[in-house]
C-alpha cells in the first residue's frame, strides 16, 4: 500500500503553529485566522494529529447543534472524547424534527393554485 504524502508549505505551517502555541483553535477559525480554506487546514491539521503534534482538547457545537467541530491544542495530550446525547436530550430533538416535517408546506402545492400551474390569482 503506498502512503499519501502530504506536502506542507513552510510558511503555511510556520503560521498554524504560532496560533496553536498561543491558543486552542478549530478548524474553521484557524481557517479565519490564516485566510487558508477550510480543506487546507483540515489537511494540515490531520496530519499534525497523526504525528501526534497536536490533540484534540475539547469539542465545540456546529451551527445544527451537533458536536462536531475539535478545539485542538498544540502538544502531546489525551483526546478529548466526543460528549454524547442524552436520551432526553434525542428525543426532544426528533419531536422538533417532526413538528418542523408538519408545518412545511412545499412550495410545488402552492404552484397548482386554481388547478392550473400557470395560475397567478
Amino acid at each position: 500500500m503506498r502512503k499519501k504524502v502530504i506536502r506542507l508549505n513552510a510558511i503555511t505551517n510556520a503560521q498554524l503553529i504560532k496560533y496553536l502555541l498561543e491558543g486552542i483553535y478549530t478548524n474553521q477559525e484557524l481557517s479565519e485566522i490564516t485566510g487558508l480554506c477550510v480543506r487546507t487546514i483540515r489537511t494540515y491539521v490531520s496530519a499534525m494529529h497523526k504525528a501526534g503534534a497536536l490533540h484534540i482538547s475539547s469539542w465545540k457545537k456546529d451551527s445544527i447543534g451537533h458536536y462536531s467541530m475539535c478545539v485542538y491544542k498544540i502538544g502531546e495530550g489525551k483526546d478529548a472524547k466526543k460528549p454524547k446525547m442524552t436520551d432526553s436530550e434525542i428525543r426532544k430533538r426528533y419531536r422538533q424534527k417532526l413538528k418542523a416535517r408538519k408545518n412545511h408546506t412545499s412550495p410545488i402545492r402552492t404552484q397548482f393554485v386554481g388547478g392550473s400551474l400557470w395560475a397567478t390569482q
